[in-house]
């Protein structure tokens, strides 16, 4: 929790039962529920004058925030992180407001609740900020990087000693793992495991905290967590097929350019809603709520510009054009087979446009680069529709009063992920922003 909210809040060590009719209730992700919501939920209730504010640990995973409003009525948020799974399993029983979720929504979910309106719409579907999911070791272990299809091969039992990964180590590895609940577990299943099973002899986790305190003491420990919970443990770089190793640091985790980047969620009805919802999500998506996803270890949602050193293999047109420029922390990426722009895009547009009419920006050039990802069947079809997504940016730009000075696509040159599934696909699809 941030340093600013401890002397305003009371944490009380003992059990107490939410009342009915919960102000906000919040069901799902345990790497957004431990820690990250009840902090977003204590800011939001002082930002409308609650007093008194109290935050309750009921049962594992069960959190009661409690304060009192300006009526001087006592007033109860309810936050329950028990998987992200069960957040939308909540709002179709009527039981939850808000679905906290590290993954995005499955098919089988938008079924489920396909009477609360459209949840893959910007209205309903809202990115709060990114993590990485970091694949952790013990500190003695001397391995820096691996490879996404070794790290299958581990958890699913195929590699089973350390030796088979670098001559210098010998043991058996031994597999941590949250459990079948978590989002977490459910995204590094997706990006990693695909059909694959998980060694069944997996020491399984419902804390990240505690699995990422047990590798540390584990010399040949192999886990995955969300990245604020590295602590003790040491974090190593991912690789995937025909892109470069790359660490769970901020920038490359902000782009999405990291192998095991994810989203952090929270999905809300649109037909059916508690009124405190949009005031809620207000708050969180402000830049008091970003800030508060960045002081719990997250990738807030802020712009920032970095020098990049690319690969000279790169067309050189490109190389030329960004030579003297500066990359921004953010890719535009677009729903499946579309130029219509996804939901992180449509509220990052608008971030872009705050940025840059800053006093620090305010005199600089934005420039858009289109990539694709490489379908060997119809290439010529993947290379159109960047040319097509690169400039319906640029359209929505201009809109915004933003007229950009360089607009070119350079198709499949650049894979910032593997193109042999379709997260490494969707991830090469994407528009970068550049200033200078």
């Amino acid at each position: 929790m941030s340093r600013i909210l401890c002397i305003a809040l009371l944490v009380i060590p003992f059990t107490l039962h939410a009342a009915d009719g919960a102000l906000l209730r919040l069901h799902g992700s345990n790497t957004i529920g431990s820690e990250l919501a009840p902090d977003l939920v204590a800011s939001w209730l002082l930002s409308e004058g609650f007093s008194n504010i109290q935050v309750v640990p009921v049962a594992d995973e069960s959190i009661e925030i409690h304060g009192t409003d300006r009526q001087g009525r006592l007033q109860t948020v309810e936050i329950l992180s028990h998987g992200s799974g069960t957040g939308f399993t909540s709002i179709a029983e009527g039981k939850a407001d808000i679905a906290m979720s590290s993954r995005a929504i499955k098919e089988d979910e938008l079924d489920l609740l396909a009477d609360f309106g459209d949840m893959t719409s910007h209205k309903a579907e809202y990115i709060i900020g990114l993590d990485g999911i970091a694949v952790i070791v013990n500190q003695k272990n001397p391995i820096q990087t691996i490879q996404k299809h070794q790290l299958a091969k581990i958890f699913t039992g195929e590699i089973q000693d350390w030796q088979q990964i670098d001559p210098a180590m010998k043991g058996p590895v031994h597999v941590y793992a949250r459990d079948d609940k978590s989002g977490t577990y459910d995204t590094f299943k997706s990006l990693v495991l695909g059909k694959g099973k998980l060694i069944s002899n997996a020491r399984r986790y419902e804390s990240s905290s505690q699995l990422s305190d047990d590798v540390a003491q584990d010399n040949l420990a192999i886990g995955f967590i969300g990245l604020p919970y590295v602590r003790q443990a040491r974090a190593l770089g991912v690789s995937e097929a025909g892109a470069m190793a790359r660490y769970p640091e901020m920038f490359d985790v902000a782009t999405e350019d990291y192998a095991l980047a994810r989203r952090l969620y929270m999905y809300v009805p649109t037909r059916i809603q508690n009124p405190q919802v949009n005031s809620f999500m207000t708050f969180v998506m402000s830049g008091l709520g970003q800030a508060l996803v960045q002081d719990n270890g997250f990738i807030a949602q802020k712009i920032i510009a970095q020098t990049v050193k690319l690969d000279q293999g790169l067309p050189e047109e490109y190389l030329v054009f960004t030579q003297n420029g500066e990359r921004l922390s953010l890719n535009i990426r677009f729903h499946k087979g579309s130029v219509a722009v996804d939901t992180k895009a449509h509220h990052d547009l608008n971030r872009l446009v705050e940025y840059m009419k800053s006093t620090a920006n305010r005199d600089k050039k934005i420039m858009l680069f289109g990539f694709s990802d490489e379908t060997r069947s119809i290439p010529e079809y993947s290379e159109d529709l960047a040319t097509h997504r690169v400039d319906r940016v640029a359209d929505l730009l201009v809109r915004k009063g933003l007229d950009p000075i360089r607009v070119r696509a350079y198709g499949s040159a650049n894979p910032v992920a593997s193109n042999e599934d379709v997260a490494g696909r969707f991830k090469n699809r994407r528009v970068e922003i550049w200033i200078q």
